[in-house]
């Protein structure tokens, strides 16, 4: 099967794109700039340049490569940028996606898409795949109504919500973990939240669970997330120990402290037992997340 993916330079598509090809799929990686991937010699492995924001790219692309599979991982994702440049946010994660699914509906594609917790308010938490989605800031209005046209596809579609995903970084990227490391490692200090609530997700089993998706050709909304439901300050406190770093140097901070343009929901988390039950999704827990992020530099270091 032919597997065209969105956003392939980024974080989830490095892991897409490497469990795909283990798997023996042929991936079309796309991104708007060029290929930063390490695949390049695997006979399975094809990449396209594509903006999102053309159409005719978009266009092209499909033409040439006729995928069966489309899962749409790309996105313009800081919240505070989207807040920022609200147009450029809706023209990327709104507009983009409808060119997709034109795109896809053309060649009776499935289709994958990749959404966030954002698109709830936050109040309560813990959410399932029937609860109504009505996000605080401009991010997750875009991922919300990036949903409502995907439900509104032809063919074969799924969507992924998911949260504060985490894990070994690609080659020059970050998150929460690598830089609450660097930073103690450092001396220096750092500002976490901690009244914000989440189920943090590894990478690998959020890769694991779209491929489950596929291969099953399952249909409708999944929640794929971490069942531990913990704070940034949480999971910044247990990298320093993992480490034996001075987890005083972590500074804890709640959303008042530290405005930001873009409101973020206090508490979301996911209950994944659709997931468990459809897919076999078995998410491995935070502590086992965090050895597998760092397990190979610590054994090396």
């Amino acid at each position: 099967m032919k597997v065209l993916i969105t956003g392939a330079n980024g974080f989830l598509g490095y892991y897409l794109t490497r469990q795909l090809l283990e798997k023996g799929f042929i991936v079309i990686a796309t991104g708007k700039d060029e290929c930063r991937s390490p695949f390049n010699d695997h006979p399975g492995f094809n990449y396209a340049t594509m903006d999102l924001t053309d159409p005719f790219a978009v266009h092209d692309v499909f033409e040439n490569f006729k995928p069966e599979m489309i899962v749409h991982a790309g996105a313009m994702t800081q919240p505070d940028a989207c807040e920022l440049d609200q147009w450029q946010a809706s023209r990327v994660n709104v507009e983009g996606t409808v060119t997709l699914l034109i795109n896809a509906q053309e060649q009776k594609s499935s289709f994958v898409f990749v959404s966030t917790d954002f698109v709830f308010d936050g109040e309560r938490g813990m959410y399932t795949e029937e609860d109504m989605v009505n996000p605080v800031n401009f991010y997750g209005q875009t991922k919300a109504e990036a949903e409502e046209a995907v439900k509104e596809y032809a063919y074969n579609w799924a969507i992924v919500r998911t949260v504060l995903v985490y894990g070994e970084p690609v080659p020059g990227g970050r998150n929460l973990l690598t830089i609450v490391r660097e930073k103690l490692e450092k001396g220096e200090g750092y500002d976490v939240f901690t009244d914000l609530q989440r189920s943090p997700t590894y990478v690998e089993d959020l890769a694991s669970g779209i491929i489950s998706i596929i291969e099953k050709r399952a249909k409708g909304i999944y929640h794929l997330s971490g069942a531990e439901i913990m704070t940034p300050y949480e999971m910044a406190c247990k990298t320093a120990d993992y480490f034996g770093l001075d987890r005083s140097l972590i500074k804890p901070v709640t959303a008042s402290d530290l405005p930001q343009p873009a409101k973020r929901p206090m508490k979301t988390g996911f209950v994944i037992d659709k997931a468990k039950k459809e897919l076999g999704f078995s998410p491995v827990s935070f502590d086992v997340g965090l050895q597998m992020t760092f397990g190979k530099e610590v054994e090396n270091s």
